[in-house]
């Protein structure tokens, strides 16, 4: 199996919440340590990632799909939506209409076209509204993928997923341990060997409760309130980010050496995101 890997969609994508400052944009992602197992399994694997941040459904369409239709890709990622569907009124029916137009889209390029649901997580009924549109999100993807016969990942039956440590500080994004396992999983369904070195977590002790004030208070301070006051000056992180790899690459020639040409941009992306926050 070889081909044109292209990756499009928002921060799931993009990799952030596994940091790592030599890379672009300043994440890796489980993208990117896909990429590289493909590049081992056969050298003449190319890739390519559009995806950023904070984008929404309509605007990884106008933004990314001419870009990565024109490499002709004959594999493409594609997750999108989980933006939209935290807005307070999210119209689910039009989003998911939205998306099965996207999908259309791609799928008639061609491509090999590989969808996601997002991760039903346990949530407060405070957030049941949330939940419910995780739901109808997540049920409406399975749908569209078996009819137009796209490969599903669906996150929602990787279990361990459950594992606080499997996510990132911010309770949004998966930690790098996360991403490691979610690309893992990715090489499974696609029948890929991999070499990615996955830890075993053991049983997780839950601190005291002094310690888990006091984890409370800095999740507040450095997540929650950086996050209310952006979305109160209507400001983005990705709004000023470049894609981490619009030109396709070759894993095979070494993702940390091909990082390294562009490891500038990451340091940009993390004095402009201690700026923002």
């Amino acid at each position: 199996m070889n081909g044109r890997f292209v990756a499009v969609g928002d921060s799931f994508t993009e990799g952030v919440g596994d940091a790592n400052l030599m890379y672009p944009n300043g994440v890796r992602g489980w993208a990117d340590r896909m990429a590289r197992q493909l590049g081992k399994a056969d050298s003449s694997w190319e890739y390519a990632n559009f995806a950023i941040r904070s984008k929404r459904l309509d605007e990884i369409v106008d933004e990314q799909f001419d870009a990565a239709l024109a490499l002709n890709p004959t594999l493409i990622s594609f997750y999108a939506g989980g933006n939209d569907i935290l807005a307070v009124r999210a119209d689910m029916r039009s989003i998911m209409d939205r998306y099965e137009s996207a999908l259309d889209r791609l799928v008639s390029s061609g491509a090999d076209v590989m969808l996601f649901t997002t991760f039903d997580v346990k949530i407060s009924t405070a957030l049941e509204p949330l939940r419910r549109r995780i739901v109808y999100y997540n049920d409406a993807v399975r749908t569209l993928a078996a009819r137009y016969g796209c490969l599903l990942i669906d996150h929602t039956q990787y279990r361990e997923f459950e594992d606080r440590r499997m996510w990132a500080f911010d309770r949004i994004h998966m930690s790098k341990v996360g991403h490691k396992h979610l690309a893992a999983y990715v090489l499974g369904e696609l029948g890929v060997p991999h070499t990615l070195k996955l830890p075993e977590l053991g049983p997780f002790e839950s601190p005291d409760w002094r310690e888990t004030l006091r984890t409370e208070g800095r999740w507040l301070a450095s997540e929650v309130v950086p996050l209310m006051r952006r979305r109160m000056n209507g400001v983005r992180e990705g709004d000023t980010l470049p894609p981490k790899w619009p030109d396709p690459i070759r894993p095979a020639d070494g993702m940390k050496r091909l990082a390294r040409a562009r490891s500038g941009d990451a340091m940009e992306v993390h004095e402009r995101a201690a700026h923002v926050a």
